[in-house]
């Protein structure tokens, strides 16, 4: 079978299948995650091995019975993502917090009232998407910066409903300039910048003890426009979801533009690897973190 044709077939699967879940209570869809995860662990094994090889660098520590557990429980968190986000429909800024407990937008208030705007900077932990939502609510003037997904028709969707919530849409590949016009406006701007995009500017820092290659935009950015890199994080905890605001990077001069940004973009990586460690399940294993490596030629 074409892959294009491949993809219609899924996405009109999942359609179906997005209509039944979405009738159901959002307890009961969790539960059917649950098992989806468990078995997709199961069934896709080259993201298993993907999953398992990450987490074997990351904790060498570990048996492979502990390995194992991790990655299919980050399975499941997938699965519960994409619940999650079917249901997002019933999603409003009355009831935003009875999925969500907020802490240190007053990192927000204070970065905006400097007037260069905020960047926020993210990883694909936890229920991410939930992110710019919680913006929205409160009242912000926010966008992401996003990929192309692979499939047209998906990335409708998946838009459609994000833009239904008030969050506003910039491609990673349009111009800077337009990047610049947001935090000219004293807007927020968030940004993943967690995964290997060799097609990307990055420089290699530490990474759970190893050089892993990483996106310098979010730090190159705050260093260009004076404005404020903000550190944020949604994970689950104790059957909700959390999300904390960090206080901005401090940022550390280095000899010169280069070092300055490396020196930052490790302060970056640190932090991230603290939040994965402490919720190993609930990051996103499956992606081959570690693929570009020293001294290859990047695109």
């Amino acid at each position: 079978m074409k892959i294009k044709t491949r993809r219609y077939y899924i996405y009109y699967l999942a359609l179906s299948a997005g209509f039944f879940v979405c009738i159901l209570p959002l307890r009961f869809g969790l539960y059917l995650a649950e098992l989806a995860g468990k078995i997709g662990f199961r069934m896709l094994s080259r993201e298993r091995r993907t999953a398992v090889g990450n987490l074997r660098i990351a904790f060498p520590e570990k048996s492979d019975s502990e390995i194992n557990g991790i990655a299919e429980r980050a399975f499941v968190n997938l699965c519960k993502n994409g619940i999650e986000f079917l249901n997002t429909y019933k999603l409003n800024k009355q009831n935003i917090k009875e999925w969500v407990d907020e802490k240190g937008f007053e990192n927000v208030d204070r970065s905006l009232e400097r007037g260069k705007g905020t960047l926020l900077v993210a990883c694909h932990l936890g229920n991410w998407e939930l992110i710019p939502f919680c913006f929205a609510f409160r009242g912000y003037a926010s966008t992401i910066i996003v990929r192309q997904l692979y499939f047209y028709k998906y990335e409708n969707i998946v838009n459609r409903v994000r833009r239904s919530k008030g969050v506003k849409i910039m491609y990673r590949d349009e111009s800077p300039r337009k990047i610049l016009r947001v935090l000219k406006n004293n807007e927020s701007i968030g940004m993943l910048a967690d995964q290997d995009m060799d097609s990307l500017e990055g420089v290699f820092v530490d990474f759970f003890g190893r050089p892993t290659y990483t996106l310098v935009a979010p730090i190159a950015i705050g260093l260009a426009t004076g404005a404020s890199v903000l550190p944020c994080f949604m994970f689950r905890e104790n059957g909700r979801h959390k999300f904390v605001i960090e206080a901005p990077l401090e940022i550390e001069q280095g000899k010169d533009k280069a070092e300055t940004v490396k020196i930052n973009v490790q302060k970056w990586s640190k932090l991230l690897e603290s939040y994965v460690r402490r919720y190993p399940d609930q990051w996103v294993w499956i992606h081959k973190r570690w693929k570009t490596q020293p001294g290859q030629k990047i695109k």
